[in-house]
């Protein structure tokens, strides 16, 4: 998730509360109901976003991971594919060298 996606999400909680609390008072709730009713929501949103913040920590879900896991992947896909085209533009004899030496190195 983006910064902008969270400034938003953040935005809309928050008029969705401004809202509701403006309009307690018009279904008949009094400031002080309406005001514990905001916070029980507001402390519920925070609980639920800790605890998926938690989860995906657990999980290795975090954005920087997933990216790094991307970027990992192409990387591997590039330094195989130089790696291969350069086997293949050796010829028979360097191959066999090359598969040897690596024989002994392991």
């Amino acid at each position: 998730m983006t910064k902008g996606k969270v400034i938003q999400i953040g935005i809309f909680v928050s008029l969705i509360g401004l809202i509701s609390f403006e309009l307690a008072p018009q279904i008949g709730i009094d400031n002080f109901t309406a005001t514990t009713i905001s916070s029980c929501i507001l402390i519920l949103i925070v609980i639920t976003w800790v605890t998926s913040y938690v989860y995906r920590v657990v999980n290795g879900k975090m954005t920087f991971m997933e990216q790094r896991k991307r970027y990992r992947k192409k990387y591997e896909k590039v330094v195989n594919d130089k790696l291969e085209t350069k086997f293949n533009s050796l010829s028979k004899e360097e191959q066999e060298k090359l598969m040897k030496d690596l024989e002994k190195n392991l």
